[in-house]
């Protein structure tokens, strides 16, 4: 059973986190020390406080919530208010979400994109409630409040984005290398302390908040987008003027998996696809596997790897998005070659841990940003 609401017009001298309502005043819903149910004797009968919160089946934008009560009080109840805020604002007066839900049998599962964000910390308590013959409510006092934290994007929210990035990828473009630009200093450390090996790294937090490989998924990141004129790729970079190419095949064969990763942009009309390449039974692979949606190498809209009749791959990318390419595995440098660019060095389109527009209708979906 779903809470079918916000209760926008309901509030409590006690919440935890009570804020100003507009439609129903303080004086018209008291707790039940106030307007509880009177015994027989006349004295007042309080409502059950909701004990041993339990929260369970925790997704991006989803969770179920379940409390113990004292059975001789639960025909009285009937609906539950729940008083949902972020863990950062948890001492704040400022009204986040207070959710009314009817008397269901517990565990109740709470949803809805609108209120709820992936990878996000709340808090939440509870009351349990009785509707009079007047309208009012009799309340309880607060349950404990109860931290948990919001999950990544399931492989269904990864899919929605992916169909959202093929209808924007355009058409393909052949290439022949993968590059990867850092400063200097970068690949004279991978030289002299890293054995001549560019190491992954963890991915940053750039991109879609629910994105299951930020801050989990380690990698190499390259580039592999050409221009349209020359075939080849552009000389100016955001991440430095040291250029490492490497042959195509190199990291992409077929003894490689790819997998979509994400969709974004930065508030600009550039978008970007974030895939991952990893070598069958990898670790990398391993991680991808269940979390991302897996492409097919030869038919997919943003990075294709066929083989010829002669058994040589030719491979193309898609022209109207920005490739960000994460190869799970360490790369030697002996593979490929080191060179200075004859570009800019162009900050202002540098990902790293950029921030998705929540607002673009093109690359968001229907559940947290």
């Amino acid at each position: 059973m779903e809470v079918p609401g916000l209760a926008h017009n309901i509030t409590s001298p006690l919440s935890p986190c009570a804020g100003m309502i507009k439609d129903l005043s303080l004086d018209a819903l008291q707790l039940c020390e106030r307007d509880g149910s009177k015994s027989q004797d006349g004295s007042m009968e309080a409502l059950p406080v909701p004990q041993n919160i339990k929260i369970s089946n925790i997704t991006c934008d989803s969770f179920k919530i379940c409390w113990d009560m004292e059975p001789s009080s639960k025909e009285r109840i009937t609906h539950y208010f729940i008083d949902l805020n972020k863990k950062e604002n948890k001492n704040s007066n400022k009204f986040k979400h207070k959710l009314v839900a009817k008397a269901v049998p517990l565990p109740m599962t709470v949803r809805g994109h609108w209120f709820l964000s992936p990878r996000t910390e709340y808090t939440v308590a509870v009351q349990t409630a009785s509707k009079q013959t007047d309208g009012d409510y009799a309340i309880s006092e607060w349950s404990e409040i109860v931290e948990f934290c919001t999950g990544d994007y399931s492989t269904v929210h990864l899919n929605q984005l992916l169909a959202k990035a093929e209808v924007i990828a355009g058409r393909m473009l052949p290439l022949s290398v993968f590059y990867r630009n850092q400063n200097k200093e970068y690949f004279d450390h991978a030289r002299e302390d890293q054995g001549n090996m560019m190491l992954q790294a963890v991915k940053d937090n750039s991109g879609s908040h629910g994105s299951p490989i930020s801050g989990k998924l380690e990698g190499v990141f390259f580039s592999c987008n050409t221009e349209f004129n020359t075939g080849k790729p552009p000389q100016d970079s955001p991440y430095g003027r040291q250029r490492f190419e490497v042959k195509a095949d190199s990291l992409f064969n077929l003894d490689t998996n790819l997998y979509f990763g994400d969709f974004y942009c930065m508030y600009t009309a550039y978008h970007f696809v974030i895939l991952v390449l990893a070598p069958k039974g990898s670790a990398g692979d391993d991680f991808c596997k269940g979390r991302l949606p897996t492409l097919d190498l030869s038919n997919n809209s943003f990075l294709t790897c066929k083989q010829e009749e002669d058994g040589s791959l030719v491979f193309h990318h898609a022209q109207d998005v920005i490739l960000e390419v994460i190869y799970t595995e360490p790369v030697d440098l002996a593979i490929g070659s080191v060179a200075e660019i004859n570009g800019h060095q162009l900050m202002s389109m540098s990902t790293v841990n950029a921030k998705k527009d929540p607002s673009c209708k093109t690359c968001n979906i229907s559940v947290g940003r």
